[in-house]
């Protein structure tokens, strides 16, 4: 019998696009992913994978984005950014489903305003769940969902390894590319926003390194979560860091024990 691995997929913003890398090299690597959990960026890209588009089809999409395709600006209230733009792409690309319909079990992480608790969506629409997991507080319009006000899932489970694993994961593997540049230069809102939002959840990915069987970390830091202009490069930085990994992520298929 063969363990169920499960990928937890943290959040970033642009430089998620790393999660394309890490996903190509399992594939290529015959590692096949049983489950995935993903907050924000993670949620995003775990969602059009888990939907069945292929590595190739992803890749396409990630090198055709630019920003300009899901900003909708608003008057500012709860957000600059309405959100329905990149919510009607998101439909797009997931063909409609519902979490409970996708190729491959997911798990989506956003966050409740009005309770601070983590809410997990395992059923519903897919693009109204992934819309509440990137709703950065600040920028995004925050999402509402029977009664809840939701945000970025990465404010409480930057890399959503607990979720992953009681959705029956016997091997975790998490991403995390939300490591803090400390020499980043801040030179507007946005940069404020995101930036407080790596440094404070920095510290509670420590718990999720040790809770994890592999943590892939690409070091991606020195590109800005709102950059989207170097997407192929932070794809590839993704890729490199999980070939170091496959020896360890073989070996622990190997001796696994069910």
């Amino acid at each position: 019998m063969k363990p169920k691995i499960g990928l937890a997929l943290g959040s970033g913003g642009a430089r998620g696009f790393a999660h394309l890398g890490v996903l190509k090299v399992l594939y290529n690597a015959g590692i096949r992913v049983d489950m995935i959990a993903g907050s924000s960026m993670g949620a995003l890209i775990g969602s059009f994978y888990a939907s069945g588009l292929s590595i190739d089809e992803m890749y396409k999409i990630a090198f055709a984005f630019k920003r300009k395709y899901f900003l909708d600006f608003t008057i500012p209230k709860m957000g600059f950014i309405a959100g329905k733009r990149v919510k009607e792409l998101i439909h797009l690309f997931t063909k409609g489903k519902n979490i409970e319909e996708l190729d491959i079990p997911l798990a989506i992480v956003a966050t409740d305003l009005y309770e601070g608790k983590k809410v997990i969506f395992k059923k519903g629409l897919v693009s109204d769940a992934v819309r509440a997991s990137i709703a950065i507080p600040g920028i995004f319009v925050p999402e509402k969902i029977n009664g809840k006000l939701l945000v970025d899932g990465g404010v409480i489970d930057r890399v959503p390894v607990s979720v992953v694993k009681d959705m029956g994961a016997d091997i975790v593997i998490a991403v995390d590319v939300s490591n803090v540049k400390k020499t980043k230069e801040i030179t507007s809102i946005f940069d404020v926003i995101l930036q407080s939002l790596d440094i404070m959840q920095d510290e509670l990915v420590f718990h999720s390194e040790i809770a994890s069987d592999i943590m892939i970390r690409p070091s991606v830091e020195q590109y800005s979560s709102r950059e989207f202009s170097n997407i192929k490069e932070i794809i590839e930085i993704g890729e490199r860091e999980a070939e170091k990994h496959l020896v360890n992520i073989d070996k622990l298929i190997a001796n696994w024990k069910g």
